[in-house]
């Protein structure tokens, strides 16, 4: 018989920002870490190589920041690649599955999109899902993504996938997923407040199932000494030692929309839960949105999953600009 218990982690931690090797070393330290908690899943922060440009809340759009999307371009991830590579190797070490946030751009491309990528516990790449749609100021660094990227894992422990931060409001989409079965639902954001803890847990109970909230956390001084433009890159950055620029935001909920762990702000720490898909079976005995309480004879949805040609960050003149 299947084992149907597991212990999932959520890794709240703080990224090198722009510095892409860095992050690779901090997440395999990471990864290894959660697994000698007992950790069998372990989900990292969205974004997390090589961190979040956060330039784009702090500056006006365009206005001295092709420095740093330039140097976000050069760092970031190309998949498959050595990048992969090393973290593939450390969910092997772990033997875990691994979900984490990275900037992705095309081998030979300059359009960057939000990704998240699924290891598996042999080191394998098992999928990955660009973000749909960025959110605000994000459209101007991240493209959009497609159909073609909304993957479901199977694992010993359930079915496993899920939705990148403001995704997560998407009713479409989160259906699609639904009606996949997924059972452990990583969300990997940005996100703060009890507001998003509360989508957190609405998510859980909609979809009866386990939610992993991931959340970066940040404090000015860890943006790196030797970045180009370090003091324009945050307001008052001299008088803003010990200032959070991310507070971190990370919970676990149970399906029954219950709180297992979190919310953990202000801190760097790994929240872990355990995972009964028994409890997922039983909750859905009530509510199975993609199941007997839906109504496939009234409601039907139709996803596209073909791949679609990139489509670049949202400009003023182009909102919705094919490359």
């Amino acid at each position: 018989m299947l084992p149907q218990r597991t212990v999932v982690a959520a890794v709240q931690a703080s990224y090198v920002l722009l510095d892409r090797d860095a992050c690779v070393d901090k997440a395999v330290a990471l990864i290894g870490q959660a697994a000698r908690e007992g950790a069998r899943i372990v989900v990292l922060p969205e974004a997390f190589i090589p961190g979040t440009p956060i330039w784009i809340d702090t500056r006006p759009i365009w206005d001295g920041d092709a420095r740093w999307y330039s140097l976000l371009v050069q760092q970031a991830v190309v998949v498959p690649g050595p990048v992969t590579a090393a973290l593939g190797a450390a969910a092997r070490d772990a033997d875990a599955y691994v979900v984490i946030g990275v900037h992705e751009r095309e081998a030979h491309g300059s359009t960057l999109y939000n990704t998240t990528l699924y290891f598996g516990p042999d080191g394998a790449l098992l999928a990955k899902h660009r973000k749909l749609v960025p959110t605000g100021s994000e459209r101007t660094v991240w493209g959009m993504g497609d159909g073609s990227t909304l993957p479901v894992v199977d694992t010993p422990f359930g079915r496993l996938s899920g939705l990148t931060c403001w995704e997560n409001y998407m009713p479409l989409a989160r259906f699609w997923l639904y009606a996949q079965g997924v059972d452990i639902w990583a969300a990997p954001t940005l996100a703060t407040g009890d507001a998003w803890v509360a989508t957190m847990q609405h998510v859980a109970r909609e979809g009866r199932c386990f939610v992993v909230g991931v959340n970066p956390c940040l404090r000015a001084e860890q943006i790196p000494t030797n970045l180009t433009g370090r003091n324009d890159i945050w307001p008052g950055f001299q008088s803003a030692a010990g200032a959070w620029v991310e507070v971190g935001n990370s919970v676990i909920v149970g399906p029954d929309g219950k709180i297992l762990a979190g919310p953990l702000r202000e801190q760097e720490a790994i929240l872990t839960a355990e995972v009964d898909l028994d409890q997922v079976r039983a909750a859905r005995r009530q509510f199975d949105a993609a199941g007997h309480y839906h109504r496939p004879d009234i409601f039907r949805l139709s996803v596209d999953t073909a791949a679609r040609p990139a489509i670049a960050p949202w400009h003023p003149q182009h909102p919705q600009h094919p490359v």
